[in-house]
């Protein structure tokens, strides 16, 4: 446990439960007011440590169950009933301190629809401006990128020529290059803005919350696992929360603000007493708010890799060798250069399956190497593989309790690939793919197809191929949705409905996925959660 106040008190303002993505930025924020008494709580470690700062170690803390609570889904029934791996960060930066660091802000077509939906304070008009508020840009600030925020946004300068192929390659099939997805339009190939920075991983740890620890009105409590929320009545007044093997009590003057993501968040809300009341009741646990939408409407980006061998040693296949790894790492210790500051995922791009669609609905990522079991077993030759993933997936999840006991982890059913819908654009993912890769850029290093295979091509052996290789693309979401509806569990200011002096601030509270990767969102969230706290 770290904390800043000599003496515990038991009472707080604010306390915010997680400290990731969004938990760091409402410290930060909050705190700013030096009346603002803020704590936060982390189930994990201190994450300023070496696999967390090399951004080509992003497996290491991914599997390591120190690090993270490595959850799994319940058998995917529309996917050969695999159980599929769903890291999720447990440290202080949560998934922001073992994420890809590709920084996406979605379309603004998403946060048109959010407002759609009755939310007009998630416009995309609405939610720019805290977008700029995040970012220092490397391209400096103009209409739609910011230039002074806390945390530096980069667009990488990765020099490998696969990348510089495959963009050549994405402009031969007919796709424009994008020198900003964040900018003006999303629509393009080109390389993506990283949370990378001189070398480092640029986590939401380091630059919202270790810049501001000293602060005398904000404490940080790490290794503290929030048991349950405390209600009076309906209001919430406080938390149970372990520290050092004993529980505590600790109150909320003011509110209670859930940040525990899209799997912790409507876990803890459930063990609480908040959730479908004839679910509750069948784990033994008393009602204090019936709301059918906790955890539901979960949804998630799954991935297709299109998986070729490589001609040439420009893959990172070489530092399979362990003279060349050990090389590379003691490079990242002594100056923070070479292969290990930097984390091969920064090519990609968006575009349509179809002309009829109204903005891109697939998204691409281009990786010099092959990933086999999310990384953990290394692979046995030189390779590369195109990240194909749809973006707006009609197909709906939930997360459930296996018991009251909120040890017990959660059940996670993504019921990927449910909507016929989401399939039959996975199969026209494959084929813009396979396009793109077989330019005449690419065919100097292009050796035979290896996933689906050269000779997978009718649809049927494509949709065998998805079902048996599709994985997450780590993207959970949704299952508190802020909206008007009977379903939405949260208002447009993110407050619980029928529950006073509670909040949820993270991607939970999206009531749809955006499109492309959700670090960039969550910040965002948490962002526009403090604003609405302040000046409430």
């Amino acid at each position: 446990m770290i904390t800043h106040n000599k003496s515990i008190t038991l009472k707080f303002d604010y306390l915010i439960i997680g400290a990731g993505t969004a938990g760091c930025v409402l410290a930060n924020r909050l705190s700013e007011k030096i009346q603002n008494n803020v704590a936060i709580f982390e189930a994990g470690k201190k994450s300023d440590i070496w696999k967390v700062n090399m951004p080509l170690a992003i497996l290491y803390a991914m599997h390591d169950p120190k690090y993270n609570y490595k959850y799994y889904s319940e058998p995917e029934p529309y996917l050969n009933n695999r159980r599929l791996f769903c890291p999720r960060g447990k440290m202080i930066g949560g998934c922001s301190a073992h994420n890809g660091m590709v920084y996406v802000r979605g379309n603004k077509n998403d946060y048109d629809r959010w407002a759609s939906f009755g939310l007009k304070d998630w416009s995309y008009e609405k939610v720019l401006p805290f977008f700029k508020k995040i970012e220092t840009w490397s391209g400096g600030e103009n209409k739609y990128r910011g230039g002074d925020g806390i945390l530096p946004i980069n667009q990488s300068k990765n020099k490998n020529p696969l990348f510089k192929a495959f963009l050549n390659s994405a402009k031969e099939a007919g796709y424009k290059i994008n020198s900003d997805m964040n900018g003006e339009n999303q629509e393009g190939f080109g390389m993506y803005d990283v949370t990378i920075h001189e070398g480092e991983r640029a986590s939401a740890s380091k630059y919202y919350l270790n810049s501001v620890k000293n602060r005398k009105n904000l404490n940080i409590f790490t290794e503290s696992f929030v048991e349950k929320i405390i209600f009076d009545g309906r209001k919430a007044i406080g938390i149970e929360v372990k520290i050092k093997n004993k529980v505590k009590k600790i109150y909320a003057n003011k509110e209670v603000i859930l940040s525990g993501g899209s799997i912790n968040s409507p876990q803890l809300l459930m063990v609480s007493g908040v959730g479908p009341g004839a679910h509750l009741k069948d784990k033994g646990i008393e009602t204090i708010h019936n709301m059918d939408g906790v955890g539901k409407n979960l949804q998630d980006h799954l991935e297709t890799y299109i998986q070729q061998e490589c001609k040439t040693p420009d893959t990172l296949y070489t530092y399979v060798n362990k003279f060349n790894m050990i090389k590379a790492g003691i490079q990242w210790f002594i100056n923070k250069s070479g292969p290990c500051s930097t984390s091969f995922l920064e090519a990609g791009g968006f575009c349509k399956s179809s002309s009829d669609k109204e903005y891109p609905n697939i998204q691409f990522h281009f990786f010099p190497a092959f990933v086999i079991d999310h990384g953990k077993v290394d692979p046995d030759r030189h390779g590369y593989q195109l990240h194909a993933s749809l973006n707006q997936p009609k197909s709906r999840g939930h997360i459930t309790l296996n018991s009251s006991n909120p040890y017990d982890y959660p059940k996670i059913q993504f019921n990927y690939l449910e909507n016929e819908y989401d399939l039959n654009e996975t199969v026209k993912c494959i084929h813009v793919a396979r396009k793109i890769l077989s330019q005449s850029s690419m065919k100097p290093y292009a050796g035979k197809e290896i996933g689906p295979g050269e000779n997978a091509n009718d649809k049927k052996q494509i949709e065998s191929y998805i079902r048996s290789k599709a994985e997450t693309a780590y993207h959970p979401s949704c299952t508190l949705k802020m909206g008007t509806d009977n379903s939405a569990v949260v208002d447009e200011k993110l407050k619980i409905h029928g529950l006073e002096n509670i909040r949820v601030a993270d991607a939970s509270v999206m009531p749809e996925i955006t499109s492309g990767n959700l670090n960039a969102p969550t910040l965002m969230i948490a962002e526009r959660a403090a604003d609405f706290i302040l000046n409430s």
